[in-house]
């Protein structure tokens, strides 16, 4: 899971709509109140702009975010909630001053869709850390006032900067996890050089973010060590996935003769946890990524103070990133697990999501079960 928490307060001048009309007939399935039980929705998506892109949905990965707002944690929910921040489907139409893409290319959308373009991290291409505050793809308010709505629906409009080119040898379904998923560890591995062929990666949690943080480990040339609760999951980390090393984190033997062997870590887990046995496994110098939410974070200082360690934390990634990551995977034929679902099933699959009954990411079936 990975999401922003920030709000924001965008100029309205810079997002003047051109057409004059919207389109009134999106299909889609929304929550109405906290129990997140979705059913079908109809509402009006806004109408085209010169800068925008519309997309027919073909795809959505399901993400815990859907979970969050669906069923109000923050207290914030903007019901109705059509949820879906992991978006790929194919351009049907380009505003007049649009350059990037045409009709029928693939196309991918994230976690956000606007942002004010005009503070140093927009301007770094790092949007999602938009001073003022990115807008989510869906429960986030607009600059015109709207409530953004996601991509468990038809078709979407959205302004070109925040749509990603989807390699057209790369297959939608696989494409949307990789919006929020996958970018959520690619980012952190990036800007920490966890890309240097011989060094040594440790990941924590196998679910939708854990398993591409395995596949892009050992695509970087890296020897990647599991560190899981479940010895279930041994075999499919090692066979499946192709990590080198399983390890059970609750045998004190196992993580002690894995004593400060690691140079990264990238944890995934959003349940509560210890953190000091495993920073005890990072080398000198060593470094921990926090991409999960648990409640609270708590180590010695020791564990960090005495062996020159960093402890650092990212949520999802600019434009930047994003499109390099979509190239990167297609490049190297990095493909998420995923479990193809139809739209009907949405709220079954949340439930198992809540349980982590999935191996390993949900991606609905837009396209041929939305009617």
């Amino acid at each position: 899971m990975s999401f922003c928490l920030r709000r924001q307060s965008l100029p309205a001048e810079q997002f003047i709509m051109t057409s004059e009309s919207a389109d009134d007939n999106c299909l889609a399935w929304a929550a109405r109140d906290p129990s997140g039980l979705l059913s079908p929705y109809k509402f009006s998506r806004r109408a085209l702009g010169s800068d925008d892109v519309s997309l027919n949905i073909t795809h959505c990965g399901v993400c815990y975010a859907d979970v969050v707002w669906t069923r109000n944690k923050f207290g914030d929910s903007k019901y109705p909630v059509v949820p879906g921040h992991e978006i790929a489907g194919i351009v049907k139409e380009v505003g007049s001053n649009v350059r990037r893409f045409k009709v029928g290319d693939h196309v991918g959308v994230g976690t956000y869709v606007n942002s004010c373009r005009d503070c140093e991290y927009c301007n770094d291409g790092l949007e999602v850390h938009c001073a003022r505050g990115s807008v989510f793809t869906f429960n986030g308010v607009d600059v015109d006032g709207t409530v953004t709505k996601g991509g468990y629906s038809s078709h979407i409009v959205v302004h070109e900067r925040y749509c990603f080119k989807i390699p057209d040898n790369y297959p939608l379904a696989s494409a949307a996890p990789l919006l929020c998923a996958g970018i959520t560890v690619y980012t952190p591995m990036m800007r920490h050089k966890m890309n240097q062929p011989g060094k040594s990666l440790g990941v924590i949690g196998l679910g939708g973010l854990g398993h591409l943080a395995v596949k892009f480990g050992k695509a970087f040339g890296l020897r990647v060590t599991v560190l899981s609760t479940s010895i279930s999951k041994k075999e499919e980390a090692l066979n499946l996935l192709g990590a080198d090393k399983f390890v059970v984190s609750s045998d004190e033997q196992q993580m002690m003769a894995l004593s400060r062997s690691l140079d990264f870590i990238i944890d995934t887990a959003s349940g509560d946890h210890p953190f000091d046995p495993y920073l005890s496994l990072l080398k000198t110098a060593g470094v921990l990524v926090l991409v999960g939410f648990p409640s609270e974070v708590k180590f010695s200082p020791g564990s960090i103070v005495m062996g020159m360690r960093t402890v650092s934390g990212s949520a999802t990634g600019g434009t930047k990133d994003t499109q390099e990551m979509l190239d990167f995977c297609a490049a190297h034929g990095i493909h998420p697990e995923i479990e193809v679902i139809p739209i009907q099933y949405a709220n079954e699959a949340l439930e198992r999501l809540i349980k982590k009954d999935v191996k390993y990411r949900f991606v609905i079936d837009i396209e041929n079960s939305l009617k």
